[in-house]
Formats: C-alpha cells, structure tokens, sequence
C-alpha cells in the first residue's frame, strides 16, 4: 500500500478516535446530570412545601386572633344582657350572639382543617428530605465513578493526541493540505473504506477501473462521485 495512504488511514482514524472523546465525556456527565435534576426538583418541592406551610401556619394564627375577638364579643353580649331593656333589644343581643357562636364554630373547624394540613405536610416535607438526602448519596458515588471514567477517557485522548502529532512530523506537507481540504467539508469520513465496491462516504457504487486502482493501493484515489479519500480493508475486517 502506498506510504502516504497509509499515513492518511492512520491520520483519519486518529481523528475520527479524536472526535468521540467530547461525546463519551458528555454521555458521563449526562448520567450525573440527571440525578442531579431529580434532586434539584425535590429540592424544589421542598422549598415549595415550606412556603404552603408557613401560609397554613399564618392562616392559623389569623384565625385564633379572630377566635380571641369572638370570645371577647361574646363576652361583651353576656355584659349588655344584664342592661337590656326591652324585648327588641334582648333579641337584638340574642341575634348577635349567634352569629358569634357560629362564627367561632366555624374558626375552630378552620383550625382544625388547618392543623391536619399542616401535619400532613410535615409528613410530606419529611419523606421529601429522605428522598433528597438518598439522592445526594447517589450523586456523590456517581460523581466519583463519573470523574474516574473522564480521567479515563481523558488519558486515552491525550494518547492519540500525542500519537497524531508524531504522525504528522513526519507527515508530508502537501498530503495533509489535501486530506484537510477534504475534513473540511467530510469530518471523519475525508477517508473511507470501500465495500461491495462502494464508496462508505457517500455509498454511491464505483465503477471498475476506480474500483482496481483502490485494490492496487498504490496511488491516493478519491471516489468520484463524492471527492473522498478511498482504501481497501483487509477481507476480514471488511467481513
């Protein structure tokens, strides 16, 4: 096989190794991320449960200032009921103190509702933290197995960097400004096997005479229908 193709298989693959680092470190982080997404809307939740149950709370509060009051109108219509002086005013009284009592019925049945909800949200607020605190156990052990796998990934990467960059001290000059012509607009696929006598660039069949050329390796020949760089891979790599 010709020297120069030889170098530009090794250079593409090179490349191609190159380009899949960024995705498999993404893929990783992408893991992390989504517990880290489950913890944050639970964190959320939380912060949510906090806010409904001060407001349940203050209702309460609001409620027994308002139960306070009653009382002490009750209490007022129990003083005037020993001045009453006729029948219009006794009723009158009589009147206001039920609506009073009815009033103060409903607050303690407000209350009461009131003081369920806040406990259930308790209850709520407390399966939450558990949850959340399993969550961050979670995020801890896959942050240290996510950072191991990316200094993995990291080493290899800087492996083919450095296996690049001695292939291209002694690259040729013109090769690698052809070859990068082609990456440009082709990426990883500037060269491409052939199978079943077809470009794997473009898949467009070749005809025979290009086809030969590729099986000779003894020149660069570039697929006709697409401009890429094209070889023959060994039978059993091509099976």
């Amino acid at each position: 096989m010709n020297k120069y193709l030889q170098d530009l298989i090794k250079l593409s693959k090179f490349d191609t190794a190159i380009s899949m680092f960024e995705p498999k470190i993404e893929k990783e982080k992408a893991k992390l991320a989504t517990f880290v997404e489950t913890a944050e809307a639970i964190k959320a939740s939380i912060n949510t449960l906090y806010l409904e149950i001060d407001d349940v709370k203050s209702k309460r509060t609001k409620n027994n200032i308002h139960l306070s009051e009653l009382k002490t109108k009750l209490d007022n219509i129990a003083k005037k009921n020993k001045d009453v002086a006729n029948d219009k005013e006794l009723k009158a009284l009589q009147l206001e103190e039920e609506i009073a009592k009815e009033q103060i019925s409903f607050a303690n049945e407000e209350i009461e509702r009131l003081d369920n909800l806040t406990v259930s949200k308790d209850e709520r607020l407390k399966e939450l933290q558990a949850k959340l605190a399993v969550e961050e156990e979670d995020i801890k052990e896959i942050q240290v197995a996510v950072d191991n796998i990316i200094e993995e990934i990291n080493n290899d990467r800087n492996s083919v960097y450095q296996q690049r960059s001695e292939l291209l001290e002694k690259f040729d000059n013109k090769i690698l400004t052809f070859y990068e012509k082609i990456k440009r607009w082709a990426k990883d696929s500037a060269v491409v096997p052939v199978k079943k006598q077809a470009c794997y660039g473009c898949f467009m069949k070749i005809n025979d005479k290009t086809y030969a050329e590729v099986i000779k390796a003894e020149e660069i020949v570039n697929c006709p229908h697409c401009g890429r760089i094209l070889y023959k891979e060994d039978e059993e790599k091509e099976a």
